[in-house]
Formats: structure tokens, sequence, C-alpha cells
């Protein structure tokens, strides 16, 4: 799937990854084609891996300090969620998150969760075929798996 598409699917949600939004784009999904599906997927996964840098994910959680008044960093989770949620606000707020951690700083918020966005590949297969989809893609999404992006811990 050409990014161009992939980036025109993402802007139905209308910036937000909200359980509505993600079902109503897996429903649009489900009508296209399985390549389409499954490109969607692997773009989806890519965009989520590019954004897994060590920069971002040491981030603090935006709206929340320790009991001791220091910051409070996002787990691993938190992390994935906060860069669907940079996916979902879509292409202009993604490319400046990648080279600007100003422009993903504020999706660490607790305001923000894009969470419902990981299903929408998974919802739109099953919705387009009846059937569970055990994919892969070629890209990672799960937090830390971009080596580049977290150069510490190669090795």
């Amino acid at each position: 799937m050409p990014w161009a598409d992939f980036w025109a699917l993402i802007a139905t949600l209308d910036g937000e990854a909200t359980q509505e939004s993600c079902q109503r784009l897996a429903e649009t999904l489900s009508c296209r084609s399985l390549p389409d599906i499954i490109g969607f997927a692997e773009r989806h996964a890519e965009a989520l891996y590019r954004l897994d840098q060590e920069k971002l994910g040491t981030l603090p959680v935006a709206d929340l300090t320790a009991r001791d008044g220091s910051p409070f960093p996002q787990s691993s989770d938190a992390f994935l969620y906060a860069r669907c949620a940079v996916v979902a606000a879509g292409q202009t707020v993604w490319e400046r998150a990648l080279y600007d951690v100003d422009g993903f700083a504020p999706y660490t918020s607790t305001e923000y969760d894009g969470e419902w966005l990981l299903y929408v590949p998974d919802k739109a297969y099953k919705l387009a075929t009846g059937d569970e989809w055990n994919r892969s893609t070629r890209c990672c999404f799960e937090s830390y798996s971009n080596r580049d992006g977290w150069p510490h811990l190669q090795g």
C-alpha cells in the first residue's frame, strides 16, 4: 500500500484513535482487497517502528510525576500507545515527531491513548474473511524493537 493511501485511511480517524473511529476505519478497510489490508498492516507497523526511538521512549509521561515529584517514565505499553496516538494524529504530526521530541512529547500524556489503532488490521481482516489473522509484519512495532532507534541496546 502506498504511504499516501495509508495516510488517507488514517485521516478518517479525525486525529484520534477512539474505539468508534478505529471501528469505522476497520470497517472501511475491510471493504478493500486483502492485499490492501495487509499493506495497511505493514505501513502501520513501519510507522510505529520508525517512532520507536530512545529519544522518544525516554521522555517522561507529560502529566504525571512520581510521589517525590520526579518525572514519571513511560512504560513499554504507554510508549506503544503514545506512538499509536501520534500515527492517529496524522502524517504531519507523525513526520514532526520523527525528528522533533517536542512534536512527540504531548502524546505521552495520559490524555492520549492510541491503543485501539493496534487492532484495526486484525479487525478488518476478520470482517473481510471471517477468520482470525495470525499475522506478522516485516517490522515489529513493539517498544524497543528498533535497534537503530535504541543504540545502547545493540550488542
